[in-house]
Order: C-alpha cells, then sequence, then structure tokens
C-alpha cells in the first residue's frame, strides 16, 4: 500500500486545522443520551466522519446492521459496550476498539445499567447527521413513520437491518 495522491500541493503548509473543545454542548441530545458531531463529513471533504455517542444507562444503541458504501469503526471511551461483530455480541470496555467494513454485520448496545460512550467513525464521511437526526425524531414520536417510510429512510442513509 502507498500513500494516496497529493491533495494539498503548497510549499509551506497553512493555518487550516480547527478544534473543538471538550466541553462543547452536544450536538444532537437525544433520549437516554447525547451525540457529539466533532467532525462530519462535510467539515473533512468527506474523508470520514467522527462522533462521540453518549449513552444513558437505559437499555440503547444499534441492532445488527450492515452499509454498503461506509466503514465505520468503534472506540469505547467509557463504561461498558456490547459490539456485535457479525457473529457474537462482545463485551467492550474503556479502549477496545472494532473495525468494521462495508459489507460487514455490526451493532452495538449498552445493557450494563450505567452511562457509556464510545467514539464511532465513519469512512468515507457521508452524510450521517440527517439520520440520526431522523432516529431522534422517531424516538420522540415527533415523526411516527409507516412502515415504507421507515425502510425508504433507512435505505436512504445506507443502513439495512437484518
Amino acid at each position: 500500500m502507498s500513500y494516496p495522491d497529493p491533495r494539498y500541493l503548497g510549499e509551506t503548509g497553512e493555518p487550516s486545522a480547527w478544534f473543538r473543545p471538550a466541553g462543547t454542548p452536544p450536538d444532537l441530545p437525544r433520549p437516554g443520551g447525547a451525540a457529539h458531531y466533532l467532525a462530519t463529513g462535510a467539515q473533512t471533504d468527506g474523508r470520514f466522519g467522527l462522533y462521540r455517542w453518549d449513552m444513558g444507562p437505559e437499555p440503547s444503541g444499534a441492532q445488527p446492521h450492515f452499509h454498503r458504501t461506509i466503514s465505520e469503526s468503534f472506540f469505547v471511551l467509557s463504561g461498558e459496550v456490547r459490539l456485535y461483530d457479525g457473529r457474537e455480541w462482545v463485551d467492550s470496555r474503556p479502549g477496545d476498539f472494532a473495525f468494521v467494513p462495508e459489507g460487514g454485520v455490526h451493532g452495538f448496545r449498552n445493557e450494563s445499567g450505567a452511562d457509556a460512550s464510545l467514539l464511532i467513525l465513519f469512512a468515507p464521511g457521508a452524510p450521517r447527521e440527517a439520520y440520526f437526526e431522523g432516529l431522534v425524531e422517531i424516538a420522540e414520536g415527533r415523526w411516527q413513520p409507516s412502515h415504507e417510510e421507515l425502510q425508504a429512510f433507512l435505505e436512504e442513509h445506507d443502513n439495512l437491518y437484518i
């Protein structure tokens, strides 16, 4: 494997980095937790999307599914998160990591009865924010899609549940 073609062709570099302080409020408060949009696909020019997913003590998370267009990685920050690798659920703790290539069946759940938090990385940086926001609308009862509407929503956002 080699490095990709250069994207920056300047000679001296430039001050283009940006910073997000730890105390930044969540971008998406949601029932039983919050989502922090650390680096969206739009912000990274489609390179990746990085999100912090905070879960309260109530059981929550994503059931087994796969994506056709994006890989997904998980890094447990705090608490205990069950990660599904397509074969079994694994109890994961801070520092544990999982990578899921395109087409890989996976899921995550907090069933511990305590708060948990993880980083979720998507590559390339698909626009996941609309998907997360739609899930909150459903959870809060602001949107009650029909079966067909739900299927179309999931397909639009490359979430294929098994």
